[in-house]
């Protein structure tokens, strides 16, 4: 029997092939991002500046970032409802921080030569930072487009997974990379940004699902809400100030558990099995909810971090270690979801850039003062991220009133 003309094959729920480029671009950002925390306190010592210099520039970046990246999500919102397509800021993004990222070892080449060519080098770093900002956000919020409501998580799984795996190369492959060189590190780090975008570009990134209906229906109603994106902001703020300080503490109360172990070694195996877990995290939310899921990560990322302080024997700090790092996956799998489904409609970049907006605020103030291995006892600090999660967890409980379904200041 022949199909009408009009007949079409059932639409998939989620756009796979955009979801993959998404994820390289995650990957490239996260990657040139481990390059640059390994490099910026090198570099300036290098150079003959105080080691203290790196702290101040990161502040001072995540500072201008928690407004940066609110406004760049703003803004590609504005150009995709005018011009019908956000990738222009992206594509300017990306290209401005190939160049910079370039322009970092050129600096370090030449540096030599004067006073004046050796200050351009915290200026130029800086600058790479903030380009960095232009694009991220006005990325990451495509994947509302590639797939349903409902599937979300799955499509944010495969991101949590090339991002985490990129991620893990810190602890773990910091050495290899410091010993290629900034001249390798950072033209790689180019490559791959100029690499993953134009892979974004070709699998037609204003690709879209959102015409389902359901999607429609579980939106509709959403505008613009200071109380939604304070939400977003303060749960972004939370959780990534809450991880900072565990990853920072944890190895501390945990390392005299594990005779011969290292802080690096343990950080990383944590980033190993979050990534492992990302796909599993995705499927889960699925089934249950995000907002469930990311609850239940987030409850039980407070009970084994104080479970950890009662760790005795290699076996059971290895069983925290990876239990946290599971808990862990649900939330950090469902925090884009969680962004693009409680932002405005028609602003999900903006939603977006809110959520990195508060993880750039929680940098700050880990690098300001709230660092545990300065100002912290590694128990006090434990119970500092436990409240942070469980604000974090508030922030969500609180969503899903229905206070905010008819919120419409």
């Amino acid at each position: 029997m022949q199909l009408p003309m009009n007949a079409s094959k059932p639409q998939s729920s989620i756009l796979w092939l955009q979801v993959c480029g998404l994820a390289a671009m995650q990957g490239a950002i996260t990657l040139t991002w481990v390059a640059y925390n390994l490099y910026l306190p090198k570099l300036l010592i290098q150079f003959g500046f105080p080691q203290e210099l790196a702290t101040t520039l990161i502040i001072i970046e995540a500072g201008l970032t928690v407004v940066l990246e609110p406004i760049f999500g703003g803004l590609s919102d504005e150009a995709q409802r005018w011009s019908g397509s956000r990738f222009p800021f992206i594509s300017v993004g990306v290209v401005l921080a190939s160049a910079l990222s370039i322009a970092i070892p050129t600096v370090v080449a030449f540096g030599s030569l004067g006073s004046g060519i050796r200050w351009l080098l915290p200026g130029v770093m800086v600058a790479w930072a903030l380009a960095m900002a232009i694009f991220r956000s006005p990325a990451l919020c495509l994947l509302g487009r590639y797939a349903s409501a409902p599937n979300l998580p799955r499509a944010a799984s495969v991101l949590t997974l090339i991002g985490g795996m990129a991620g893990a190369t810190e602890p773990l492959a910091s050495q290899f990379i410091l010993s290629l060189g900034p001249v390798i590190t950072f033209s790689t780090g180019s490559i791959l940004l100029l690499g993953a975008a134009a892979m974004l570009r070709f699998t037609n990134p204003q690709a879209s699902i959102n015409s389902s209906k359901e999607l429609t229906i579980s939106t509709a109603s959403r505008r613009l809400s200071v109380l939604r994106l304070g939400l977003i902001f303060v749960t972004g703020a939370s959780i990534t100030l809450g991880f900072r300080v565990l990853v920072n503490a944890l190895p501390k109360v945990l390392i005299p558990q594990l005779p011969g172990a290292n802080v690096g070694l343990m950080t990383g195996k944590i980033l190993v099995t979050l990534f492992l877990a990302a796909i599993p995290a995705g499927v889960l939310a699925v089934r249950i909810g995000n907002r469930r899921a990311m609850l239940i990560g987030l409850g039980a990322m407070i009970g084994f971090s104080g479970l950890s302080l009662l760790a005795h024997g290699m076996a059971t700090a290895m069983g925290i270690g990876i239990a946290l790092g599971i808990s862990f996956s649900l939330v950090s799998n469902g925090a884009i979801p969680f962004a693009l489904t409680l932002a405005p409609l028609n602003n999900p970049g903006l939603g977006i850039g809110m959520y990195f907006g508060g993880g750039a605020l929680a940098v700050s103030l880990f690098k300001l003062g709230l660092n545990p291995s300065n100002m912290i006892a590694p128990n006090a600090a434990i119970l500092l991220a436990a409240i942070a999660f469980l604000v974090a967890a508030a922030c969500i409980a609180l969503s899903r009133t229905g206070t905010l379904n008819t919120a419409t200041d």
